[in-house]
C-alpha cells in the first residue's frame, strides 16, 4: 500500500552543508508519527522542505503525498492537497479573534472573492463549520471571540494548532507544539492530538518532548546531524542506543524516565 506521505534520499543543502541528508520516512494514512532529534538534527528544516518553504535548497532525492511529487508543487498547492503545518513560532494575527484567525487560515480566496464580499457583505463561504469543528476538537469553543492576548501561551499554542486543522486537512506536521508548555498541559495536549485520528487526519509530530513523543506515537524517527539514527515503535526507540547516545544527558534522563513512568502505568493511552 501507498504511503500518505514518504522521502526517499531527500537531501536539503545550505551553503554546501546538508541539513538534511539522505532522509527516508514512511508515513502510513490513519496512524501518529513522530520525529525527534536533539537541537541543531534538522528536524524543522525537514518539515520546510515537505511543506514547500525549502524547496529550492532540495539538492537530491524524492518527496510524494498520495501519490503526487511534493517538490514539483508550490506551498499553496501542497496545502491544497491536503497537507498542512504548524509553525515553532506561533505567527497568530493579535488584533484578530481565534475564530478570525481559524477563519483566514481555512478560507481558500478566489479572485472574485472581493465581488462576492461587494455585493453580500454577510455571505457564507462554506468554512464556517470547519473552523466551529476545529474549534471543538482543541476545546477552544468558548475562547472563540478572545484575542490571542487573552490567552494563556498553552491556550494560544492550541490556537496554532487548530489553525492548521481548520483547513481540514489529511495529514497535519506539527512543529513543536507542546514548546513551553508545563508537564500537565503536554498531557492535555497529547491526548488532544491523538484525537485526530478519530476524524480521519493523519499526524506527523516533531517536539522535544520525550514524554509526549513516547506516549503518543506509533512509530517515531530520530534525526541527529542530518540523518535518521533509528526508527521503530516508543519501545523499540526507548532502549536503542543510537537514540540514548544521541540524548546524552538531560535528554537521556527524560528518555529513561518516560519508559519507567509507561511500565508503570502512568504513561497516556496510545
Amino acid at each position: 500500500m501507498m504511503a500518505l506521505l514518504e522521502t526517499n534520499d531527500l537531501t536539503v543543502t545550505f551553503g554546501g552543508l546538508n541539513a538534511n541528508d539522505g532522509v527516508d520516512i514512511k508515513v502510513e494514512e490513519g496512524t501518529f508519527v513522530g520525529l525527534i532529534g536533539p537541537n541543531g538534527a534538522g528536524k524543522t528544516t525537514f518539515i520546510d522542505a515537505i511543506t514547500g518553504f525549502v524547496a529550492p535548497n532540495v539538492s537530491r532525492g524524492s518527496a510524494t503525498f498520495a501519490g503526487q511529487d511534493l517538490l514539483a508543487m508550490k506551498p499553496h498547492e501542497r496545502a491544497k492537497a491536503g497537507l498542512s503545518r504548524t509553525f515553532q513560532s506561533l505567527e497568530l494575527f493579535d488584533d484578530l479573534s481565534v475564530e478570525d484567525n481559524l477563519l483566514v487560515a481555512a478560507e481558500e480566496p478566489k479572485w472574485y472573492s472581493f465581488l462576492l464580499d461587494f455585493v453580500n457583505p454577510t455571505r457564507s463561504t462554506g468554512v464556517e463549520d470547519q473552523v466551529d469543528w476545529a474549534l471543538d476538537v482543541l476545546d477552544l469553543a468558548e475562547h472563540r471571540d478572545s484575542y490571542p492576548t487573552d490567552l494563556s501561551h498553552g491556550q494560544r499554542k492550541l490556537v496554532g494548532v487548530a489553525r492548521a486543522l481548520a483547513a481540514q486537512p489529511r495529514l497535519v506536521l506539527l512543529d513543536e507544539p507542546a514548546a513551553g508548555l508545563d508537564t500537565a498541559e503536554s498531557q492535555i495536549l497529547g491526548g488532544r492530538l491523538r484525537s485526530f485520528l478519530d476524524h480521519g487526519i493523519t499526524v506527523f509530530l516533531i517536539d522535544h518532548d520525550m514524554g509526549l513523543v513516547l506516549n503518543v506515537c506509533d512509530y517515531i524517527y530520530v534525526l541527529d546531524f542530518g540523518q535518521i539514527i533509528a526508527e521503530g515503535t516508543p519501545d523499540e526507540i526507548r532502549v536503542d542506543p543510537h537514540v540514548v547516545a544521541a540524548y546524552l544527558g538531560e535528554q537521556a534522563s527524560e528518555l529513561q524516565e518516560a519508559g519507567a513512568s509507561q511500565a508503570r502505568g502512568e504513561g497516556g493511552d496510545k
